[in-house]
């Protein structure tokens, strides 16, 4: 017989949230797993002792890790999403029938809380990460990319000379036709500091600016369809953006010119934990964020009880003041010098016990002093030969040039460092690391930036920024860190783990440094059906 669903709502009901949702839901284990009362003492200096009452911390906490988990930026759209949501609402500790806080109080609570107290909860993360031994410690991969920030290209504004703004847009503005007409949309308020909005390149690099200016309004001119829609080189010498002063202008090959923020990532090899994040300015070099990565990274590692090593990154990290800071606090470095690295001109030798140089014809190249090199703000020695040395030279001609009349050039100061970095490279660790880099940050990057809400800020200025990026990455971690549990649980990878530990603690003594020890086994990624293929566990000692 045919049945007919009859839909009637109840007057009364006995409902019980902890019985609705599944023992395995993801939601109903971080539950269990995430304790975050240390909230209360933390964040009690920063409400008053009257007035209503606030939105629970540790309830706002579990709403922006809600929000990062299911990739929602939008507070107006999240507190829409767990209401709909059975799961969620036993996470954050509603009732069924409990009204949720409006979304402008989730807005006001980020911006009530500094950037120590994400950092805090990013912390203790991270140590639930290290408690199940998810952490290695010894080796740590450092990455960046570039974040859009909440900010419109059409709403820059011009940065004001000394001199008068139209004095200025005559000598440095070159726009092209359809400049004049394309719309330009304004901020309702600047935002910017006085000093943002002054000019502080030097005329040199104004000029290489109106090139660029002149050059680009040619192009953009002779494109298809250029007229429709006005195009213009914009750089963060002349402009500023008004609605967000902290973001920059930045670019990538094959990428549009946006407002953006860099995050600088460092992830943990052993199983893919992010170990730091941080914000920083998107016009600022890779290399100028290391030393204050590296500082906060090793306080963190020092506090979980884990022995730092090896810090791997990419070339732009390169340069000799990051490989003596990072050879000061005992790490090796594994990242590939930059392309202009020359240790002295070709067919010239290094003589390092009296720091001179041999040139084709063996007469000696002496060291002459140290300078700061004003173009790339670095610190370089010089070598120069006196007018004898080359006078009589067969290869004068071909060494000096028409005009010089003795051999002078510069190497950086930092040779010896960049050398030794070079030869670690070249090991069959340095090679093996190299493809670790690959494998391990660029996807976490990728995760974050395209699922885990870092396509864009949702806020503006550089503090809230660095708290959007903390909020991602603690969702990131938190997720590896159920799947870990949930994985070793059904394995039975404790007894594994177990033996690994003891073996090595046994047999490190009598390998040398840099040794690799490999552990075989078949992974299981399920109980139901095992990987064909092997898998090795590789520890450095």
């Amino acid at each position: 017989m045919q049945g007919k669903k009859q839909c009637q709502e109840k007057l009364f009901n006995s409902f019980q949230m902890s019985e609705r949702v599944p023992k395995d839901n993801f939601y109903r284990r971080l539950k269990g797993s995430l304790d975050l009362d240390f909230l209360y003492s933390r964040t009690k200096g920063y409400y008053g002792t009257s007035g209503q009452k606030s939105i629970d911390p540790v309830v706002f906490f579990k709403f922006c890790l809600v929000g990062y988990l299911e990739d929602i930026i939008s507070d107006r759209k999240l507190i829409s999403h767990c209401s709909m949501r059975l799961d969620i609402l036993f996470f954050l500790g509603y009732d069924i029938d409990e009204e949720l806080p409006w979304h402008s109080t989730i807005s006001r609570t980020r911006q009530l809380f500094p950037e120590s107290v994400f950092e805090a909860v990013f912390t203790k993360v991270f140590s639930l990460c290290v408690e199940k031994g998810m952490v290695s410690g010894h080796t740590q991969v450092t990455d960046s990319a570039p974040v859009k920030a909440n900010a419109s290209m059409e709403s820059l504004e011009l940065k004001v000379p000394a001199d008068e703004l139209d004095a200025h847009l005559k000598k440095i503005r070159h726009i092209s036709a359809m400049d004049r007409e394309a719309p330009r949309r304004k901020s309702k308020d600047d935002k910017a500091e006085c000093g943002q909005k002054r000019i502080t390149a030097n005329e040199r690099e104004l000029q290489a600016i109106k090139g660029r200016n002149r050059k680009w309004a040619k192009d953009q001119d002779q494109r298809p369809g250029a007229g429709n829609k006005g195009s213009k080189y914009t750089s963060n010498k002349t402009h500023y953006s008004p609605t967000d002063p902290d973001a920059r202008i930045s670019v990538k090959p094959g990428k549009a010119r946006k407002l953006n923020y860099c995050a600088q990532l460092t992830v943990d090899t052993a199983h893919h934990v992010i170990s730091d994040i941080g914000a920083h300015h998107a016009d600022g070099k890779d290399n100028q964020h290391l030393p204050d990565i590296v500082k906060r990274v090793g306080r963190r590692l020092w506090r979980a009880g884990l022995l730092w090593e090896h810090c791997v990154a990419d070339t732009g990290y390169s340069s000799g003041e990051n490989y003596a800071f990072l050879e000061a606090l005992g790490l090796r470095s594994y990242i590939p010098p930059h392309g202009t690295y020359k240790g002295g001109p070709d067919g010239f030798t290094y003589a390092g016990e009296n720091d001179h140089y041999l040139c084709p014809k063996g007469r000696v190249i002496p060291f002459t002093k140290v300078f700061n090199d004003h173009r790339t703000g670095t610190k370089k020695k010089e070598y120069r030969a006196s007018k004898k040395v080359c006078l009589d030279c067969p290869i004068r001609r071909q060494c000096l040039g028409k005009s010089a009349q003795e051999k002078k050039f510069s190497v950086t100061y930092y040779r010896a460092e960049y050398e030794r970095n070079n030869q670690r490279i070249k090991t069959p660790l340095g090679r093996y690391l190299k493809g670790k880099r690959q494998s391990t940050v660029e996807p976490v990057l990728g995760t974050l930036t395209q699922f885990m809400g870092l396509r864009k800020i949702n806020t503006t200025g550089l503090a809230q920024a660095n708290k959007c990026m903390h909020l991602s990455a603690m969702a990131y971690n938190l997720k590896k860190y159920l799947g870990f549990i949930e994985k070793r649980t059904k394995s039975g990878a404790n007894a594994l783990c177990f033996l690994e530990t003891a073996m090595t603690t046994l047999i490190r003594p009598f390998l040398a440094p840099g040794a690799l020890l490999i552990f075989n086994d078949r992974n299981r990624t399920s109980t139901k059906k095992p990987c064909k293929r092997a898998y090795s566990k590789l520890i450095l000692l």
